[in-house]
C-alpha cells in the first residue's frame, strides 16, 4: 500500500505523525498506521518504507533460533553422497570450499565459504545478540554496531543461491553416478526457508527506541525531500538527522545508532563507473577461459561457461541450460548495461521516467547475487567428484575471473546512490 492513513493498528516501533524519508528518492512522508501485516510504500518511487508485523520480536527471535540450530546441523552431517562403480564418497557442507583451496583456487574457495557459511552465521548470531536481550527488556551492549554489521553482511548471505547451485549440481551428476542427499542437505533446505521467514517477520523499527527529530523552525511540507529541509535519513535506523550547513557531504554520525550519515554517497558515480569498467574487463577472460573440467576414465576436456550451457542443451537439460545462461551471462551483462545507463542519465541530469529507472536499479540489486550460482555449482561438483582417473571434476581459471565479476558488480550496485536519479526529477504536486 502507499503511505496513507488507514484503519488498523499503528506502527509498533514509531509514533504516528513522525516524519521519515524514503531511502531511494529522499521524499519526506509522515508516518501513518498500516494494518497488521501491511506495508507502506513510497508514493513517488514505490520503494519499501516500513511494515507492521504483530509480535515481530517474538516471531523473528523464534525463527532465528531455529535457523541457528539448522545451520549447525548443516555443518555437522554429510551433505551429499556419491556412488559410482562400487565406490562411495561422502561430501560435507565445507567440502567444496576446501577442495577449491587444495586445487589452487583459494580465492574462490574463500568466496564460497564466506557467502554460504560465515556471513549467514554472522547474520543469524548477530540478530540473536540483538533480539534476545530486547525480548527480556534489556538493551544489548553495542547493539547499533552489531546491527550495522548484520546489515552489511546480509546482502552477501547467499543461502538461496547456494541451494540453487546444489540442485543444479545434483541434476548434472545424475548421469555420472547415484547421488544421495544427506541430513545436512535437508537441514540446509530448512535453513533457507526459516532464514527467509525470519527476515520477512522482522519489523526493524521495533528494535529502536523512538527519538524525536530535532525540529527546525520550518515544518516539512508534503512532497518535499529531506535534502530540501537540510535533513538526512539514517540508512540503518531511518532517523532523520539535521545536516550541518558547513559540511555538505557528511554530517557526522546518527545520534541513535552511530552510523555515519550523508546526504548522498560520496563520489557515487565515479566509484560505480570504476567498478563497472573493472567488471567489464574481467568478464572477457571469465568467458574465454574454462571454468570446469570433467574427467571420466582419464579423458576430459575443459568447458567455458558457454560451452557448459551447450553441453546441457545437447544433453536435453534445457531448463538447467537456461538457468546457467541467464545467471552467468545475461544477468552480469544486463547489470553492467543498466548501471551504465543509470549513470549516464544522472550525469546528463535527465528527469526522464525516474520511477522506472528506480525500479530498474531495484531489480538489478536483487538479481545480481544470483550470478553466484555457477560458482557454487563448480564448488559442489569439485568437492563431491574426486575419484582420480575414474572420475574427477576440476575447477578452471575462468571461475576466478567470473567470481571477481560477480563480486565487483555487487559492489557497484552497493556504491550506486539511487537518490541521484531523483535529484533532477519533476516535483510532485
Amino acid at each position: 500500500m502507499n503511505l496513507k492513513k488507514e484503519k488498523g493498528s499503528s506502527h509498533p516501533g514509531s509514533a504516528d505523525g513522525e516524519w521519515i524519508a524514503c531511502h531511494e528518492c529522499d521524499l519526506l512522508h509522515m508516518r501513518a498506521p498500516v494494518p497488521e501485516g501491511g506495508k507502506a510504500l513510497c508514493t513517488r518511487c514505490g520503494a519499501f518504507l516500513y511494515q507492521n508485523i504483530p509480535n515481530s520480536i517474538d516471531r523473528s527471535l523464534a525463527l532465528y533460533l531455529a535457523a541457528f540450530m539448522l545451520l549447525i546441523m548443516a555443518n555437522c552431517f554429510p551433505f551429499l553422497s556419491l556412488k559410482i562403480s562400487g565406490r562411495f564418497v561422502e561430501n560435507y557442507f565445507l567440502s567444496g570450499a576446501l577442495m577449491l583451496y587444495r586445487q589452487g583456487m583459494g580465492e574462490v574457495g574463500l568466496l564460497v565459504l564466506v557467502t554460504s557459511v560465515v556471513f549467514p552465521f554472522l547474520t543469524i548470531t548477530g540478530m540473536l545478540y540483538v533480539l534476545l536481550p530486547i525480548k527480556f527488556g534489556y538493551k544489548p551492549w553495542h547493539m547499533p554496531l552489531v546491527y550495522r554489521l548484520v546489515k552489511v553482511v546480509k546482502p552477501w548471505s547467499l543461502v538461496s543461491v547456494f541451494m540453487l547451485g546444489v540442485l543444479i549440481s545434483f541434476v548434472k551428476l545424475l548421469d555420472l553416478a547415484t547421488i544421495l542427499p544427506g541430513i545436512s542437505m535437508y537441514s540446509f533446505i530448512g535453513l533457507m526457508v526459516v532464514l527467509a521467514a525470519a527476515q520477512a517477520n522482522l519489523d526493524a523499527s521495533s528494535i529502536w527506541q523512538p527519538i524525536p527529530m530535532e525540529h527546525k523552525k520550518d515544518t516539512p511540507k508534503p512532497f518535499t525531500t529531506a535534502f530540501e529541509h537540510n535533513l538526512i535519513a539514517c540508512h540503518t535506523c531511518a532517523l532523520l538527522v539535521s545536516k550541518a550547513n558547513d559540511d555538505p557531504p557528511h554530517n557526522g554520525n546518527c545520534p541513535r545508532c552511530n552510523t555515519p550519515v550523508n546526504s548522498r554517497k560520496t563520489n557515487s558515480c565515479e566509484r560505480t563507473w570504476a567498478l563497472i569498467l573493472s567488471a567489464s574487463l574481467l568478464f572477457i577472460p571469465a568467458n574465454f577461459y574454462p571454468v570446469m573440467t570433467v574427467i571420466k576414465f582419464g579423458k576430459g576436456s575443459p568447458n567455458t561457461i558457454l560451452g557448459g550451457v551447450i553441453d546441457l542443451i545437447e544433453g536435453g537439460m534445457w531448463i538447467l541450460a537456461l538457468i546457467i545462461f541467464f545467471a552467468s551471462i545475461v544477468i552480469p551483462v544486463l547489470k553492467i548495461f543498466i548501471l551504465s545507463f543509470l549513470l549516464v542519465s544522472i550525469q546528463k541530469k535527465t528527469p526522464w521516467r525516474s520511477r522506472d529507472r528506480s525500479l530498474l536499479f531495484r531489480v538489478t540489486e536483487v538479481v545480481g547475487a544470483w550470478s553466484m550460482v555457477d560458482i557454487y555449482v563448480v564448488a559442489v561438483m569439485a568437492g563431491l567428484v574426486n575419484l582420480g582417473a575414474l572420475s574427477t571434476i576440476r575447477p578452471g581459471i575462468g571461475v576466478i575471473f567470473f567470481g571477481a565479476v560477480v563480486v565487483i558488480t555487487m559492489f557497484a550496485a552497493h556504491s550506486f546512490d539511487p537518490r541521484l536519479i531523483w535529484d533532477n526529477a519533476e516535483r510532485i504536486t
